[in-house]
């Protein structure tokens, strides 16, 4: 993943699960395809992804995006196909923040992506995670009690994800 992940105290929140962050600031899918063999050579139980902001961010077009969404599937498939597999949406955005401008305002590219992963993942048989909902205000901002910055998530945003990822037991 990107910052969003690696501002995750994910030890922390999951005390009773090994786990490994390998979110990295400004990272976008590119960097993910770049460095997937580090992670799967580690034959992980379990693989949680959430990267696609900083594409959309950068304007790589949401067809790029979503290619380079099948073809880090097809490595992690390949590489490692004992592990569970999750893709988590792209999270929404709140512009009303100043920070983060070229992030803001893609509401309709996040959308459009979400709905080609999601439809990616039941063709691939992967587990597809809607966190967006989860995010969202009424206005289709990210909701102001999870950031600071229209971005990145608060402590509360990272056990609001936590409580999801139990709910749909799969985390403990």
């Amino acid at each position: 993943g990107d910052s969003i992940t690696d501002g995750g105290e994910w030890s922390e929140l999951f005390p009773h699960e090994k786990t490994l962050n390998r979110g990295i600031s400004s990272d976008n899918t590119f960097g993910v395809l770049f460095r997937l063999t580090e992670i799967t050579r580690r034959k992980p139980k379990k693989i949680f992804l959430l990267i696609g902001i900083n594409d959309i961010a950068r304007n790589i077009p949401d067809s790029v995006i979503i290619a380079n969404y099948r073809k880090i599937i097809s490595v992690i498939q390949q590489q490692t196909p004992q592990s569970h597999f999750y893709i988590q949406s792209i999270l929404p955005t709140n512009n009303t923040f100043s920070e983060f401008k070229n992030h803001q305002n893609k509401s309709d590219h996040i959308i459009t992506i979400n709905t080609a992963l999601q439809k990616l993942c039941k063709e691939k048989n992967i587990v597809y995670v809607d966190l967006y909902s989860h995010f969202v205000d009424e206005s289709g901002k990210l909701a102001s009690q999870f950031t600071n910055d229209g971005l990145h998530f608060t402590g509360e945003g990272y056990r609001k994800w936590k409580e999801v990822l139990i709910e749909k037991k799969l985390m403990k």
